[in-house]
């Protein structure tokens, strides 16, 4: 286990520091383990939710209802997950040194981006490269 960073509370990552030095890196670590704590927490909350909600309602229209927002809370959870998976892959590039780095082109993601998006695997011009050829393909 390796010591942990000290990291001031205002910390953010500036241009003018080595780009994913340790600093930085635990930065974002802890930005995503608090973003899946979130996710998990909002997780079981949206569990209870539907179990309180699995009562017979004898009301056909309130039954329809309670149908549809079932469907949209597991909608939901389903989202949820798949955030989960992307954030713990994060996570492990972190741990292997990949983290912050294009996978198409292997040059540095932007710090802007990777504060609002710290998932994100690609720099914004690939991933526009990339929705653009998906666009294309879909269009066939």
């Amino acid at each position: 286990m390796k010591a942990q960073t000290f990291l001031p509370q205002d910390y953010r990552p500036a241009e003018d520091e080595p780009f994913m030095n340790e600093r930085q890196l635990e930065y974002f670590r802890r930005k995503l383990e608090a973003w899946k704590q979130e996710l998990l927490d909002l997780s079981a909350e949206t569990l209870e939710g539907l179990q309180d909600s699995a009562r017979a309602v004898p009301d056909l229209a309130d039954r329809a209802s309670e149908e549809t927002d079932r469907a949209i809370e597991l909608r939901t959870r389903d989202r949820q997950r798949k955030l989960v998976s992307k954030i713990d892959a994060a996570l492990r590039r972190i741990e292997t040194g990949e983290y912050g780095y294009c996978e198409m082109t292997g040059e540095p993601i932007s710090l802007r981006r990777l504060d609002a998006r710290p998932i994100a695997t690609m720099t914004l011009e690939a991933q526009e490269r990339h929705e653009r050829k998906e666009r294309v393909h879909r269009d066939d």
